[in-house]
Protein backbone atom coordinates (compact mmCIF):
# COMPACT_ATOMS: atom_id res chain seq x y z
CA UNK A 1 0.00 0.00 0.00
CA UNK A 2 0.97 3.55 -1.28
CA UNK A 3 2.18 5.63 2.31
CA UNK A 4 0.27 8.76 0.95
CA UNK A 5 -3.01 9.29 -1.20
CA UNK A 6 -2.03 8.67 -5.00
CA UNK A 7 -1.88 12.77 -7.03
CA UNK A 8 -4.31 13.01 -9.43
CA UNK A 9 -3.57 14.64 -12.20
CA UNK A 10 -3.63 18.42 -12.41
CA UNK A 11 -5.17 20.52 -15.24
CA UNK A 12 -5.21 24.15 -16.24
CA UNK A 13 -8.09 25.39 -16.93
CA UNK A 14 -9.08 29.11 -16.88
CA UNK A 15 -11.57 31.20 -14.59
CA UNK A 16 -14.82 32.45 -14.97
CA UNK A 17 -15.17 35.45 -15.68
CA UNK A 18 -16.04 38.11 -13.23
CA UNK A 19 -20.25 39.58 -12.95
CA UNK A 20 -20.23 42.90 -13.94
CA UNK A 21 -19.91 45.91 -11.31
CA UNK A 22 -22.87 47.64 -12.81
CA UNK A 23 -25.67 46.84 -15.11
CA UNK A 24 -26.79 48.83 -18.24
CA UNK A 25 -29.73 50.21 -16.07
CA UNK A 26 -31.69 49.92 -12.94
CA UNK A 27 -34.46 48.06 -14.38
CA UNK A 28 -32.28 45.37 -16.22
CA UNK A 29 -30.41 44.77 -12.87
CA UNK A 30 -34.11 44.72 -11.29
CA UNK A 31 -34.73 42.37 -13.83
CA UNK A 32 -31.81 39.59 -13.53
CA UNK A 33 -31.94 39.94 -9.40
CA UNK A 34 -35.89 38.80 -9.84
CA UNK A 35 -35.04 36.33 -12.34
CA UNK A 36 -31.93 34.92 -10.35
CA UNK A 37 -34.71 34.87 -7.11
CA UNK A 38 -37.10 33.06 -9.24
CA UNK A 39 -35.06 30.06 -10.45
CA UNK A 40 -33.35 30.26 -6.28
CA UNK A 41 -36.79 29.18 -5.51
CA UNK A 42 -37.47 26.55 -7.86
CA UNK A 43 -34.05 24.81 -7.15
CA UNK A 44 -35.03 24.80 -3.56
CA UNK A 45 -37.84 23.61 -4.44
CA UNK A 46 -40.11 26.77 -2.27
CA UNK A 47 -42.60 29.20 -3.27
CA UNK A 48 -40.33 31.74 -2.84
CA UNK A 49 -37.04 32.98 -1.31
CA UNK A 50 -38.86 35.75 1.00
CA UNK A 51 -41.10 33.23 2.27
CA UNK A 52 -37.91 30.51 2.95
CA UNK A 53 -36.26 33.58 4.65
CA UNK A 54 -39.02 34.47 6.95
CA UNK A 55 -39.84 30.62 7.75
CA UNK A 56 -36.59 30.09 8.88
CA UNK A 57 -36.52 32.99 10.85
CA UNK A 58 -39.77 32.20 12.50
CA UNK A 59 -38.07 28.35 13.04
CA UNK A 60 -35.03 30.28 15.04
CA UNK A 61 -37.13 32.34 17.03
CA UNK A 62 -38.25 29.42 19.25
CA UNK A 63 -34.61 27.64 19.89
CA UNK A 64 -33.08 27.72 23.31
CA UNK A 65 -30.22 29.76 23.83
CA UNK A 66 -26.57 27.74 23.32
CA UNK A 67 -23.35 28.60 24.43
CA UNK A 68 -21.16 26.24 22.80
CA UNK A 69 -21.29 24.24 19.84
CA UNK A 70 -21.28 20.34 20.76
CA UNK A 71 -19.10 18.12 19.33
CA UNK A 72 -20.15 14.70 17.79
CA UNK A 73 -18.89 11.65 16.52
CA UNK A 74 -19.43 11.01 13.28
CA UNK A 75 -23.13 10.88 11.95
CA UNK A 76 -24.31 9.38 8.82
CA UNK A 77 -27.09 10.52 7.04
CA UNK A 78 -30.03 9.55 9.01
CA UNK A 79 -28.73 10.49 12.23
CA UNK A 80 -27.30 13.95 10.68
CA UNK A 81 -30.50 14.82 9.05
CA UNK A 82 -32.37 13.97 12.78
CA UNK A 83 -29.72 16.07 14.38
CA UNK A 84 -29.96 18.95 11.93
CA UNK A 85 -33.87 19.19 11.34
CA UNK A 86 -33.35 20.96 15.69
CA UNK A 87 -32.02 24.06 13.55
CA UNK A 88 -28.71 24.30 15.93
CA UNK A 89 -25.38 24.31 14.35
CA UNK A 90 -22.81 21.27 15.83
CA UNK A 91 -19.23 20.04 14.89
CA UNK A 92 -18.92 16.24 14.09
CA UNK A 93 -15.24 14.64 14.05
CA UNK A 94 -14.05 11.42 12.20
CA UNK A 95 -15.46 12.49 8.21
CA UNK A 96 -12.75 14.55 7.40
CA UNK A 97 -9.87 12.66 8.70
CA UNK A 98 -10.56 9.73 6.46
CA UNK A 99 -10.09 12.37 3.33
CA UNK A 100 -6.64 12.01 1.10
CA UNK A 101 -6.54 15.67 1.22
CA UNK A 102 -6.50 15.27 4.96
CA UNK A 103 -3.14 13.05 4.77
CA UNK A 104 -1.36 15.29 2.90
CA UNK A 105 0.90 18.51 3.99
CA UNK A 106 0.28 22.35 2.80
CA UNK A 107 3.38 22.16 0.66
CA UNK A 108 1.36 20.39 -2.00
CA UNK A 109 -0.08 23.19 -3.34
CA UNK A 110 3.45 24.59 -4.21
CA UNK A 111 4.75 21.12 -5.40
CA UNK A 112 1.73 20.15 -7.62
CA UNK A 113 -1.11 22.78 -8.10
CA UNK A 114 1.67 26.06 -8.47
CA UNK A 115 -0.36 26.64 -12.27
CA UNK A 116 -3.77 26.24 -10.99
CA UNK A 117 -5.18 29.81 -12.36
CA UNK A 118 -6.93 31.17 -8.73
CA UNK A 119 -8.73 34.55 -8.42
CA UNK A 120 -7.34 36.16 -4.84
CA UNK A 121 -8.98 38.14 -2.21
CA UNK A 122 -6.94 41.39 -1.91
CA UNK A 123 -6.50 44.52 0.14
CA UNK A 124 -9.88 45.84 2.24
CA UNK A 125 -11.72 42.65 1.13
CA UNK A 126 -13.46 42.84 4.69
CA UNK A 127 -15.19 45.65 4.44
CA UNK A 128 -16.33 45.34 1.13
CA UNK A 129 -16.80 41.75 1.03
CA UNK A 130 -20.03 41.82 -0.07
CA UNK A 131 -19.93 44.34 -2.51
CA UNK A 132 -20.13 43.86 -6.88
CA UNK A 133 -16.71 45.32 -6.91
CA UNK A 134 -14.57 44.24 -4.40
CA UNK A 135 -10.55 44.00 -4.81
CA UNK A 136 -9.43 40.75 -6.44
CA UNK A 137 -6.62 39.91 -8.64
CA UNK A 138 -6.19 36.98 -10.81
CA UNK A 139 -3.09 34.60 -10.29
CA UNK A 140 -1.88 31.34 -10.36
CA UNK A 141 -1.54 29.28 -7.22
CA UNK A 142 2.17 29.46 -6.92
CA UNK A 143 1.77 33.53 -7.44
CA UNK A 144 -0.32 33.41 -4.36
CA UNK A 145 1.45 31.54 -2.20
CA UNK A 146 4.48 33.92 -3.15
CA UNK A 147 2.32 36.82 -2.14
CA UNK A 148 1.28 35.27 1.19
CA UNK A 149 4.92 34.27 1.90
CA UNK A 150 5.58 38.04 0.98
CA UNK A 151 3.82 39.57 4.11
CA UNK A 152 3.14 43.02 2.57
CA UNK A 153 -0.25 43.14 2.83
CA UNK A 154 -2.05 44.51 6.07
CA UNK A 155 -4.53 41.61 5.74
CA UNK A 156 -3.46 38.79 4.15
CA UNK A 157 -4.91 37.89 0.70
CA UNK A 158 -7.46 35.53 0.60
CA UNK A 159 -8.55 32.39 -1.54
CA UNK A 160 -12.29 32.30 -0.50
CA UNK A 161 -15.44 30.59 -1.86
CA UNK A 162 -13.18 29.29 -5.13
CA UNK A 163 -13.94 25.49 -7.33
CA UNK A 164 -10.58 24.08 -6.99
CA UNK A 165 -11.53 21.05 -8.74
CA UNK A 166 -8.44 19.15 -8.96
CA UNK A 167 -8.87 18.98 -5.47
CA UNK A 168 -12.16 17.21 -5.57
CA UNK A 169 -11.12 13.84 -6.00
CA UNK A 170 -9.50 13.97 -2.55
CA UNK A 171 -12.85 15.13 -0.84
CA UNK A 172 -15.22 12.23 0.01
CA UNK A 173 -18.20 14.46 0.80
CA UNK A 174 -21.28 12.54 2.78
CA UNK A 175 -24.66 12.48 1.39
CA UNK A 176 -26.27 14.58 3.91
CA UNK A 177 -28.48 16.01 1.74
CA UNK A 178 -30.78 15.48 -1.59
CA UNK A 179 -29.29 18.53 -3.41
CA UNK A 180 -25.92 20.22 -3.20
CA UNK A 181 -23.85 22.74 -4.66
CA UNK A 182 -20.13 21.90 -5.66
CA UNK A 183 -17.07 22.08 -3.46
CA UNK A 184 -15.93 25.28 -2.36
CA UNK A 185 -12.21 25.53 -1.16
CA UNK A 186 -11.08 28.79 1.47
CA UNK A 187 -6.93 29.05 1.69
CA UNK A 188 -5.24 31.26 3.43
CA UNK A 189 -2.72 32.42 6.21
CA UNK A 190 -3.61 33.34 9.78
CA UNK A 191 -5.37 36.39 10.15
CA UNK A 192 -8.08 35.90 6.74
CA UNK A 193 -11.54 36.43 7.54
CA UNK A 194 -14.58 36.19 6.27
CA UNK A 195 -16.83 38.45 7.97
CA UNK A 196 -20.33 38.38 9.45
CA UNK A 197 -22.80 36.83 6.76
CA UNK A 198 -25.43 34.56 6.49
CA UNK A 199 -26.54 32.48 3.53
CA UNK A 200 -30.19 31.19 3.35
CA UNK A 201 -29.20 27.31 2.69
CA UNK A 202 -27.67 24.61 4.81
CA UNK A 203 -24.08 24.11 4.83
CA UNK A 204 -21.39 22.07 5.56
CA UNK A 205 -17.72 22.98 6.76
CA UNK A 206 -15.17 20.85 6.35
CA UNK A 207 -11.91 22.27 8.09
CA UNK A 208 -9.08 20.18 6.70
CA UNK A 209 -5.65 21.76 7.84
CA UNK A 210 -5.50 24.13 10.15
CA UNK A 211 -7.57 25.59 12.99
CA UNK A 212 -10.07 28.93 12.72
CA UNK A 213 -12.25 30.69 14.98
CA UNK A 214 -16.05 31.01 14.00
CA UNK A 215 -18.88 33.18 15.64
CA UNK A 216 -22.59 32.26 15.02
CA UNK A 217 -25.75 33.83 15.80
CA UNK A 218 -29.40 32.48 15.03
CA UNK A 219 -30.95 34.20 12.28
CA UNK A 220 -33.81 35.53 14.22
CA UNK A 221 -31.10 37.51 15.35
CA UNK A 222 -30.64 39.52 12.23
CA UNK A 223 -32.84 42.48 13.38
CA UNK A 224 -29.49 43.38 15.63
CA UNK A 225 -27.23 43.03 13.09
CA UNK A 226 -27.74 45.76 10.71
CA UNK A 227 -28.17 43.10 7.53
CA UNK A 228 -27.79 44.29 3.96
CA UNK A 229 -28.76 41.74 1.33
CA UNK A 230 -25.77 41.35 -1.62
CA UNK A 231 -28.56 38.84 -3.13
CA UNK A 232 -31.75 36.63 -1.90
CA UNK A 233 -29.92 33.95 -0.41
CA UNK A 234 -26.53 35.78 1.31
CA UNK A 235 -26.98 38.76 3.78
CA UNK A 236 -23.80 40.79 5.59
CA UNK A 237 -23.44 42.24 8.24
CA UNK A 238 -20.90 45.48 9.36
CA UNK A 239 -20.96 44.28 12.94
CA UNK A 240 -17.59 42.69 14.30
CA UNK A 241 -18.04 40.03 16.96
CA UNK A 242 -14.16 40.33 17.34
CA UNK A 243 -14.20 43.43 17.75
CA UNK A 244 -17.31 45.05 18.82
CA UNK A 245 -18.48 48.84 18.33
CA UNK A 246 -21.59 49.22 20.30
CA UNK A 247 -21.87 52.40 19.84
CA UNK A 248 -22.17 52.62 16.34
CA UNK A 249 -24.47 49.00 16.28
CA UNK A 250 -26.32 49.67 20.07
CA UNK A 251 -28.57 47.00 18.66
CA UNK A 252 -26.27 44.73 18.37
CA UNK A 253 -25.79 44.02 22.17
CA UNK A 254 -28.55 42.22 21.66
CA UNK A 255 -27.38 39.47 19.35
CA UNK A 256 -26.54 36.07 20.66
CA UNK A 257 -23.51 34.60 19.71
CA UNK A 258 -22.02 31.92 20.31
CA UNK A 259 -17.71 30.97 19.18
CA UNK A 260 -15.98 27.70 18.31
CA UNK A 261 -12.59 26.46 17.00
CA UNK A 262 -12.82 24.37 14.33
CA UNK A 263 -9.58 21.93 14.34
CA UNK A 264 -8.33 19.55 11.36
CA UNK A 265 -10.70 16.92 10.84
CA UNK A 266 -13.53 19.09 11.99
CA UNK A 267 -17.04 19.75 9.62
CA UNK A 268 -19.19 22.10 11.04
CA UNK A 269 -22.63 22.21 10.24
CA UNK A 270 -24.16 25.91 9.58
CA UNK A 271 -27.82 25.80 9.44
CA UNK A 272 -29.57 27.91 6.64
CA UNK A 273 -29.86 31.76 8.09
CA UNK A 274 -27.29 31.53 10.68
CA UNK A 275 -25.08 34.24 10.73
CA UNK A 276 -21.15 33.40 11.04
CA UNK A 277 -17.81 34.77 10.93
CA UNK A 278 -14.53 33.15 9.94
CA UNK A 279 -11.06 34.08 10.73
CA UNK A 280 -8.20 31.59 10.34
CA UNK A 281 -5.87 30.86 13.45
CA UNK A 282 -2.96 29.78 11.29
CA UNK A 283 -2.23 28.11 7.80
CA UNK A 284 -5.74 26.64 6.84
CA UNK A 285 -7.99 24.57 3.63
CA UNK A 286 -11.67 24.30 4.23
CA UNK A 287 -13.86 23.50 2.01
CA UNK A 288 -17.71 23.61 2.34
CA UNK A 289 -20.85 22.49 0.42
CA UNK A 290 -24.76 24.09 0.05
CA UNK A 291 -27.38 22.13 0.09
CA UNK A 292 -29.92 23.61 -2.46
CA UNK A 293 -33.13 22.34 -1.08
CA UNK A 294 -35.93 23.03 1.55
CA UNK A 295 -33.50 23.67 4.86
CA UNK A 296 -33.39 20.62 6.93
CA UNK A 297 -35.08 22.87 10.38
CA UNK A 298 -37.81 23.42 7.69
CA UNK A 299 -38.76 19.82 6.99
CA UNK A 300 -42.39 20.11 9.50
CA UNK A 301 -45.45 22.47 8.02
CA UNK A 302 -43.46 25.65 8.19
CA UNK A 303 -41.57 24.40 5.40
CA UNK A 304 -42.89 26.97 2.44
CA UNK A 305 -43.18 24.47 -0.42
CA UNK A 306 -43.71 24.95 -4.25
CA UNK A 307 -46.91 23.18 -5.16
CA UNK A 308 -46.53 19.24 -5.50
CA UNK A 309 -43.45 19.16 -3.85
Amino acid sequence: MPSHPILPQASSRALPPRPPSEFSSPEAALARKLAREHKDAQVRGVTSIQAMRDAIRQAASVLPCITEVPRLRMLDAAAFRARAALGLPFLMRGLVQRWPLSALAPQVLRERYSHVPVRARVGDYINTAFAADRAMQDMSMGQYLDLVDAGTHALPPYLGNLELRELNSLCHWPTYFDKMGPPRFWVGPAGTVTPLHCDYDDNIFAQVWGRKRIFLSPPHHDAFLYPSEANAILFGSPFDPEAPDFERYPLARQASMVECIVEPGDMLYVPAGWYHQVRALTFSLSSNRWARAVPLALQGDAAPRRGGE
